[in-house]
């Protein structure tokens, strides 16, 4: 078992019914703060992303593999009496159960909140679910593309004269798992004031459309939606990209003072004074004039050359850069960010570690993506103190199944 006893959620056991992204993520999130999270999975197949692939490292996807470190794998089935009852009793032993079965599904199971709250009234429930447990659309199942369309983010996504585009991550899944684990502990500081554990709703439409923000904004004040503008903001500009010789880069040139450091930067004094561009609203609504005159300079210097110009006199400005030079960035590495563990069929893992710092505190070591299964039995005497016999009982009823 990890150590984790210097960690924020040091003693805090998560009962994890995820699958896929949305809630392995938010208990990621809850592990890598120091949280023991028990990942419950069918015996047949385990996580069905276990087997998304290209590409699959060994036996292991690297989908699987960049969700769900810091993690114990149980298999049980739960559809079987068995199963239910193991997990009925790792509920009741439980602080936090997070899920994203279609609502209604653990109901028909047994395994609902109100059976829950029976066995333990200090239990935490974060129900995970497409469009919420309400409303006209709660029974549809919800998958992170579908989310994206369902709420208005593709429309504004592209360019303004293409079609609707998805964001280039799970954008839909992530953010909703970000909002479960924020539940999650929101939850946990109120049941420190009232002794109670209390059931959280999160759906993936709701936390999408909170994204929104200024967009949904326009739309309240003129009545209009607003439509693709590509990689134009509609108030600033220059704040875009550009091509350069060897690349592109980002600049955002957001006021007046950007702008005149902006024109040295660029040997362009003339720009600096030219009435068509001299204040930032002319800028914004001259955006098409400026960037046809902004494209070729650019052109004529690298990457490097022009982020080390703008960078000198303080223009905000980066690189538009691959995943891989993401991943090998000397700033995310020397920052701890890049981590690997050593995974038991796999090898060496190399991942992105948690975004959240806490002063003086160093993250506990990670522990490897769990095979399936990898921990079934030690979590059953760790969590519920049973035995071996107690446990082949349990598995001669069928609660652990069959594996194919």
């Amino acid at each position: 078992m990890r150590e984790t006893t210097d960690q924020p959620l040091s003693g805090i056991r998560v009962l994890d019914l995820c699958r896929v992204v949305s809630g392995p993520f938010a208990t990621m999130q809850l592990g890598d703060l120091g949280a023991d999270i028990v990942k419950i999975e069918d015996p047949r197949h385990g996580d069905e992303s276990r087997r998304y692939g290209p590409p699959i490292i060994g036996s292991e996807s690297a989908y699987f593999l960049s969700v769900n470190r810091n993690k114990r794998s149980c298999t049980i089935d739960l559809k079987s009496e068995a199963g239910r009852d193991t997990v009925l009793a790792l509920a009741e032993a439980a602080d936090v159960v997070v899920e994203n079965f279609r609502p209604g599904t653990l109901d028909k199971w047994g395994l609902g909140y109100d059976a829950l709250k029976v066995r333990n009234g200090r239990l935490i429930q974060c129900s995970i679910s497409g469009f919420g447990r309400s409303g006209p659309d709660a029974d549809r199942p919800g998958y992170d593309l579908i989310l994206q369309g369902e709420s208005g983010v593709m429309d504004i996504t592209g360019d303004a004269d293409g079609p609707p585009m998805k964001v280039g991550t799970s954008i839909a899944d992530l953010t909703t798992g970000l909002y479960a684990a924020q539940a999650v502990l929101a939850a946990l500081r109120l049941r420190d004031r009232t002794g109670e554990g209390s059931r959280v709703d999160v759906s993936m439409l709701d936390a999408m459309a909170s994204l929104l923000t200024f967009n949904a904004g326009m739309y309240f004040a003129t009545g209009e939606s607003p439509r693709r503008r590509g990689n134009v903001h509609p108030t600033i500009s220059p704040y875009e990209p550009f091509p350069v010789a060897d690349g592109w880069i980002n600049v955002g040139v957001a006021n007046d003072k950007f702008w005149a450091l902006f024109c040295d930067a660029l040997e362009q004094p003339d720009l600096k004074t030219d009435p068509r561009f001299d204040t930032a609203p002319k800028r914004a609504a001259g955006r098409a004039a400026l960037v046809q005159i902004l494209t070729p300079i650019f052109a004529t210097r690298s990457r490097e050359d022009w982020l080390s110009r703008l960078s000198a006199v303080g223009i905000p400005c980066g690189a538009i850069k691959t995943v891989g030079e993401v991943c090998e960035a000397p700033q995310l590495i020397e920052r701890g960010m890049v981590q690997s563990v050593e995974h038991p069929t796999v090898g060496p893992v190399r991942f992105v570690a948690r975004a959240i710092r806490f002063d003086d505190m160093a993250p506990a070591p990670s522990t490897a993506p769990p095979t399936l299964g990898q921990h079934t039995y030690e979590v059953l005497a760790d969590w519920l103190g049973w035995d071996a016999d107690r446990i082949e009982r349990s598995a001669a009823g069928g609660a652990f199944g069959q594996r194919e």
